[in-house]
């Protein structure tokens, strides 16, 4: 167990040689990426004004991948090898569709369908959210679609310096800490080296001139492994805690893609409508924004260990949590 206090020097060991393992390999990897041209280069949807390479995200993916492995030789849990399959698997696909300049959408949405119904179908039968309320089998369906869409909302919220590394600390941290009050040592460890490596990576990515670029890499294995612990979060009972920790992403995201689907417009196609893209034009700086979603999501973080107090606490922090989030979104939009 986790809370074993032999435990904690070893996580600190292979958090810290994580972080440093990112951060130490996105030097020459840059290089490497500017030698082969691997270049994203900004366009009238972009928030960015500099060719800058596309592809850090082969050290984190890497980093997590590693570190999660040596943490699970010394403390084996099987329950994360089907998910670290998915990472690796959508860390490949990613990287194709980097290089390539995009792989048609159906395949991407194939791949990351598979990886997310295989973990969803090895659950043993009484691991459920709505405790028999509605059919397994139907609750299943709702949640591979709800996975499905966090690890592409998290790859369409990668667009501004700083923010997904900051999203990823947030996250990682808070199911790390939710989970270190319920005992669970899986989810703590993987959200501990999560955060590890965005900590390596955000020194490369922040400021008005980012060295390096997540890229699809990156993003999508990061929203597909955050998303498997907030779904490991909420199987265990504590579905508010896993709503509250990422409510800036899904709130953006989704509010953004109902509104263009009702303007009629092609949600496939890149854009420049969401609310921490108008903050970045309205402010002109990436880091104030991402300066501003990390305050929010420190706030996050205590209102989803605030929400393991019963019933009544998790619906008030539901609803704190939304008022926030619904409050920096209105800060970041634009005049109509």
């Amino acid at each position: 167990m986790i809370g074993a206090a032999a435990d904690w020097p070893i996580l600190a060991v292979v958090a810290a040689g994580t972080g440093l393992f990112v951060f130490l390999l996105l030097k020459p990897l840059i290089g490497w990426l500017q030698r082969r041209a691997i270049m994203d280069v900004p366009n009238d949807r972009s928030s960015h004004i500099e060719v800058t390479p596309r592809g850090g995200g082969i050290a984190t993916t890497t980093g997590i991948l590693l570190g999660l492995a040596v943490w699970l030789a010394l403390r084996p849990d099987a329950a994360m090898l089907l998910p670290m399959l998915g990472t690796a698997v959508l860390a490949l696909v990613s990287w194709l569709d980097d290089r390539s300049g995009g792989l048609p959408v159906g395949i991407r949405l194939g791949i990351q369908a598979a990886c997310v119904s295989l973990v969803l179908a090895m659950l043993p039968g009484e691991a459920t959210i709505t405790q028999g309320f509605v059919p397994v089998w139907l609750e299943r369906i709702v949640l591979l679609f709800a996975w499905l869409w966090f690890t592409n909302l998290f790859n369409f919220m990668d667009g501004i310096n700083g923010i997904s590394g900051v999203e990823m600390i947030a996250v990682g941290l808070g199911a790390a800490s939710v989970a270190l009050l319920l005992h669970d040592a899986t989810v703590m460890a993987a959200g501990l080296i999560v955060a590890a490596a965005a900590i390596g990576f955000l020194p490369w990515n922040w400021g008005a001139r980012a060295k390096v670029f997540l890229g699809d890499v990156g993003s999508v294995p990061a929203g597909y492994l955050l998303g498997g612990l907030l779904l490991m979060l909420a199987l265990s009972g504590n579905w508010a805690a896993a709503l509250i920790l990422p409510m800036f992403y899904w709130v953006d995201a989704t509010y953004t893609l109902l509104r263009r689907l009702l303007r009629g417009e092609k949600i496939w196609q890149a854009h420049r409508s969401h609310f921490y893209q108008q903050g970045a034009r309205k402010l002109g700086n990436h880091a104030a924004v991402a300066g501003r979603i990390a305050v929010l999501n420190f706030l996050l973080l205590v209102l989803a260990v605030v929400s393991l107090h019963g019933s009544t606490a998790a619906l008030a922090a539901i609803l704190i949590a939304f008022v926030a989030t619904a409050a920096l979104c209105r800060h970041f939009a634009e005049p109509a």
